[in-house]
């Protein structure tokens, strides 16, 4: 079953549904629906088989293929898949069936074409399968740029107030990042010996000048995209704007590229380079942990907040990323794959609130848990893991960001702490002020305020909670692919874990 050509039919798979669902009959949006719901089941089931094949302490690239694309270039179809690449696969074939299921009726209340808006769905599917399962550069930064197509339609099309304005405001930062990528592709091209092959470049040696700059070409593509701090502002009006579900994907799969894209060509590719700019990617990220938790803590709109608290949170991945230890590493990984299971879980059922009471700020609400009880209890579940409660998924990956930071700089684990008493502020506010206290009085005259959970809201919610407590008590199974994929690449950087001081080896020995 290795030899299976998972990666390509996982890639191609998708599009091809996405074509037989947006040549469905309009009239016929049930169908068109289910189709989408099936293709995308199909998809998970396929990565299931992948990653129990998946071999951990094998080889550190599994499920290679390569097919000739335009060899004058040396530009080939070539994929494989690390542990880290693994992760976000299955967090992608887990998220994408959920938030077709949630977005059931979203397109019908736009009054455009629901065919074309699960079509867009699954074409999205693709692009994000096929940007974490690209092994060549070249392939990888087209999968990057065609990724913004679906989402931009999505977002302009299907999207809510403002939707034109955040659709061309999160497609020109992001094209603006892959002319900077793009660049620096064609560069690393020069010096690689004109080959796109990841495995060649990372044995090439690159001069120091040239290494910088081609380091930052890719870092602020890949900044942008995260969103780390500067480069965030697209974020809030594109979440705002995007249906609950695109929005869910967009936070808890598209973003991730860009961490992805550090941990993949920005540190084996240029590991000198990377150690260099360290500091300044850590003094970024830090001051994204405060900036956007003192902005959510003051935003009225719920859509608007959960984006500043997932801007955050990157800067406890990049925090994670450039610390150069395993521990460090790992968690931030595994924050990759929590950050989309609470953050999705959370953007998700805020849709379902803001779609019940017909609007997204906070301050029309209150009271809301006396009429949707269940619904109220989603939410602070949701609220608590993006907080990081221990118990849940999202505290073991941050405890080992901040734990393996405190190793090797206290100053930045220290100060990326105060984030977490934020977290804490910003989510029981939101709470306190949409479920709990007095009842809104205009609350009681809407009838879908009336309407707690249905069976199809809780098949969606279901899974997401199950998975975020499972691995809040045993990510073990996560960690052991994870590991020797970030071992792999601190060796890449020429990083190791700071060895145990004697007080600590003595105290172990007793």
């Amino acid at each position: 079953m290795s030899d299976f050509p998972f990666l390509s039919v996982l890639t191609v798979a998708p599009l091809v549904g996405a074509v037989v669902v947006a040549f469905l009959p309009r009239s016929r949006p049930t169908l068109a629906k289910q189709v989408a719901l099936g293709w995308s089941l199909l998809v998970l089931a396929l990565s299931v088989v992948m990653w129990v094949t998946f071999q951990v302490g094998g080889d550190r690239f599994q499920f290679r293929e390569s097919y000739p694309w335009i060899p004058n270039w040396g530009v080939n179809f070539t994929f494989a898949a690390d542990g880290i690449a693994l992760v976000m696969l299955m967090l992608i074939a887990v998220l994408v069936p959920l938030v077709i299921l949630a977005s059931w009726h979203d397109a019908e209340s736009s009054k455009r074409s629901v065919p074309v808006y699960f079509a867009l769905l699954l074409v999205l599917e693709c692009t994000m399968i096929g940007v974490f399962a690209a092994a060549d550069v070249f392939l990888f930064y087209v999968f990057f740029e065609v990724m913004l197509v679906p989402m931009y339609f999505l977002i302009g099309s299907y999207g809510g107030h403002q939707r034109q304005y955040a659709a061309v405001k999160f497609f020109l930062y992001s094209l603006v990042g892959g002319l900077f990528m793009l660049a620096a592709v064609i560069g690393l091209w020069v010096v690689g010996g004109k080959t796109f092959d990841w495995v060649a470049l990372s044995q090439v040696d690159i001069s120091t000048g040239a290494e910088r700059w081609l380091f930052l070409g890719f870092f602020v593509a890949f900044a942008i995209k995260a969103p780390f701090f500067p480069f965030h502002t697209w974020l809030p009006d594109a979440v705002g704007a995007a249906p609950a579900g695109a929005a869910a994907l967009l936070v808890g799969v598209l973003d991730k590229v860009g961490t992805f894209g550090i941990l993949r060509y920005c540190l084996p590719l240029f590991p000198d380079a990377a150690q260099w700019f360290a500091p300044w990617a850590l003094a970024l990220a830090v001051i994204g942990i405060i900036y956007a938790a003192l902005l959510a803590v003051g935003q009225n709109d719920l859509k608007r907040l959960v984006s500043y608290t997932s801007i955050a949170h990157f800067g406890f991945i990049g925090v994670g990323i450039f610390a150069f230890t395993t521990q460090a590493g790992t968690g931030a990984v595994l924050y990759m794959v929590n950050h989309g299971l609470a953050t999705g879980l959370l953007f998700l059922v805020v849709g379902m609130l803001i779609a019940r009471r017909g609007s997204a700020l906070v301050s029309d609400f209150g009271g809301a848990g006396k009429l949707v009880p269940v619904l109220a209890g989603v939410l602070f579940f949701a609220g608590l893991a993006s907080l990081a409660l221990p118990g849940t998924a999202p505290f073991v990956s941050e405890f080992l960001v901040l734990i393996g930071t405190f190793t090797v700089n206290k100053p930045v684990a220290v100060i990326a702490t105060l984030g977490i008493i934020l977290a804490a502020a910003y989510v029981l506010w939101m709470v306190q002020r949409t479920t709990q206290g007095t009842l809104n009085p205009a609350l009681t005259e809407i009838d879908g305020m009336k309407r707690d959970l249905n069976l199809r809201e809780k098949v969606v919610v279901a899974p997401l909670i199950a998975l975020i407590v499972v691995l809040g008590f045993y990510p073990k199974p996560v960690t052991d692919v994870i590991n020797p994929a970030i071992q792999a690449t601190m060796q890449d950087v020429g990083r190791t874990d700071p060895a145990p001081s004697a007080d600590t080896v003595q105290e172990a020995s007793r």
